[in-house]
């Protein structure tokens, strides 16, 4: 029998408060199975990189590659955090000096071209001939990726075009997938030509994985919490015998040599090169998530304006802290630091009404939040551009909110997803601002104004 060893990481976002016990464990790792004479594979599935770090945003993302490049991995898929939270720059030279191949099957250049630091797919020889196909997809917000210029098709589409090839010429197939455990378990069902499923996306954690039909489902949680294995036993007529799954608790291992020092020179590496100053303020700007601050309703006016929309309406949890003195790019990271872009939607007058409505939910200000690209803790109380409320009237740009005609709302597009405003989610009407994140948007303002 010929073992072959699979290490996989998904969902890291850049906390890299863990990544010195990690990097040591693959390493060790790799070592070990190395010496055994055993093949070894280490895959990440994805958003591995998020700019609420200061060092993946001050590196725009390369330090993070030269991580990986230091454990040796052998190949990557990309989340979203790397395909529309940079701009099409900064992807498309992401991994220039990545020493690992990316692999994703659905993203295009406009023209269906793939991009020449991508493949859809990649075929490994293990030492005993053994051939290992590893397609990659990631999930597919089709119309973001398009706003910044590149050409995203159905994950589905592009397996079943793949498929064939892959199984004519390989013995396993392995996909790296940014997609989620239900679209994970439906491959699973519609393709059971593939052996292997390595997830993330969705944040679900699979102690010993997951088997449908005859697929094996994986994935090890988000923020570098576990790290997954799977072993392979393939016999010598090159048939996959067996397949098992297990995570490994990452804080459970070993404290590895100056791991705090380690963790700390990441940040100090980011903050430094952050230093430049946006602005000098002469009186400090507070923040509180339940009060209507300066700063707040000067984000909010920011966010009208940059989208020209009639009025605008955020949350103040958006801001973690005041801003004071010289203000530098990393304060504002610190204050801001959410993947958020500014959106703009087309509304009726009673559209908007509604919308305004919900957003005085009393529940709402002490609401914990986690996802959307939301990276603060509580919601915080709405703060509102252009729009007031008087007794039962809500007027927007001075005037009575007219029912019968149409308005502009620029909000976060956090809430465009349907989790806050369900009504908001089909909306055609709906215009994203992208590669603009909403302490950009603050930056601009404050440099306005002041």
């Amino acid at each position: 029998m010929e073992s072959i060893h699979i290490y996989h990481t998904n969902d890291i976002h850049s906390h890299l408060e863990r990544w010195p016990r990690i990097h040591d464990f693959l390493l060790e790792r790799k070592k070990m199975h190395q010496k055994k004479g055993e093949d070894v594979f280490l895959f990440d599935i994805g958003d591995f990189i998020d700019r609420w770090h200061p060092f993946s945003e001050g590196t725009k993302g390369l330090g993070n590659i030269d991580l990986l490049n230091e454990c040796g991995f052998s190949a990557v898929t990309i989340g979203n955090n790397e395909g529309i939270n940079l701009s099409f720059e900064d992807l498309n030279q992401l991994y220039d000096n990545a020493q690992f191949d990316v692999l994703v099957a659905n993203l295009y250049q406009k023209g269906k071209i793939h991009p020449l630091w991508l493949k859809p797919f990649e075929i490994y020889r293990t030492g005993s001939g053994t051939r290992m196909a590893v397609i990659g997809l990631t999930a597919p917000f089709s119309h973001l990726y398009e706003l910044l210029g590149w050409q995203l098709t159905d994950p589905f589409l592009e397996l079943k075009e793949w498929i064939n090839l892959l199984k004519e010429n390989t013995d396993i197939i392995i996909l790296l997938s940014h997609l989620g455990i239900k679209e994970d378990e439906r491959i699973a069902e519609e393709f059971p030509e593939i052996d292997v499923i390595l997830g993330g996306h969705t944040h679900h954690v699979l102690q010993e994985g997951k088997l449908v039909n005859n697929t094996i489902l994986c994935a090890a949680g988000n923020y570098g919490n576990y790290v997954g294995h799977v072993t392979l036993q393939v016999d010598q007529h090159k048939k996959l015998e067996s397949k098992k799954a297990i995570l490994y608790d990452v804080n459970k291992l070993p404290v590895t040599k100056d791991e705090q020092e380690r963790t700390e020179a990441f940040i100090l590496n980011g903050k430094k090169r952050l230093t430049q100053k946006v602005i000098s303020l002469r009186e400090p700007l507070v923040s509180d998530p339940l009060k209507e601050t300066k700063l707040a309703v000067l984000l909010c006016k920011a966010l009208r304006e940059w989208c020209k929309a009639d009025c605008a309406l955020i949350n103040a949890g958006l801001l973690l802290g005041p801003l004071t003195g010289d203000v530098t790019a990393y304060d504002l990271l610190s204050i801001c630091p959410h993947p958020i872009n500014p959106c703009k939607i087309k509304l009726t007058g009673q559209e908007l009404k509604d919308i305004l409505l919900i957003s005085k939910n009393v529940e709402w200000p002490n609401r914990q939040i986690k996802g959307l690209g939301f990276r603060g803790t509580v919601m915080g109380i709405m703060i509102y551009d252009q729009i007031i409320f008087k007794d039962d009237l809500i007027l927007v740009n001075g005037s009575e909110l007219d029912l019968e005609r149409n308005y502009t709302l620029a909000l976060p597009d956090m809430f465009t997803f349907g989790f806050f405003f369900p009504d908001l989610l089909q909306s055609q009407h709906k215009e994203y601002f992208l590669p603009e994140f909403l302490r950009d948007i603050l930056k601009w303002k404050l440099q306005k104004q002041f």
